[in-house]
């Protein structure tokens, strides 16, 4: 297991395009990670529900809708109402560079969009996900 890390990866909202949520969940857990998959079509109170459930050190989100200015801020506002806002976000999708710089202002950890190699969200992780405990 790679330092204990739990990752939480989901798919907010009613984009049904899950593939790249399943690559990298697949992969995450390969390099090592603790992953749990939550499906598709769950709310931002579904997943920070799940993320502190399963005591996770990160979320990382995918979306593929257009609508991620509104589902990150509402993941990161449901997991502060639930006291877990040291849960870092981060995530994957069609995300315009512009949006991509105002979500990261926001506390998102970092935005992954298509072709970016597998390995960078690796080792991105690595570098930046800390376990809460050992």
């Amino acid at each position: 297991m790679s330092e204990n890390i739990r990752i939480l990866v989901a798919k907010p909202g009613l984009d049904g395009h899950d593939r790249g949520a399943k690559v990298v969940a697949r992969t995450l857990r390969d390099a090592g990670f603790e992953v749990i998959y939550t499906g598709l079509h769950q709310t931002p109170e579904m997943i920070a529900a799940s993320a502190v459930q399963e005591d996770v050190d990160a979320v990382g989100l995918s979306v593929m809708s257009g609508a991620h200015n509104t589902l990150f801020p509402a993941v990161m506002d449901a997991l502060a109402a639930r006291g877990a806002s040291d849960i870092l976000v981060f995530g994957g999708g069609i995300v315009p560079e512009e949006d991509r710089a105002a979500l990261r202002a926001r506390g998102v950890g970092e935005i992954f969009t298509p072709g970016t190699p597998l390995e960078a969200i690796v080792e991105w992780v690595r570098a930046h996900v800390k376990p809460k405990s050992i």
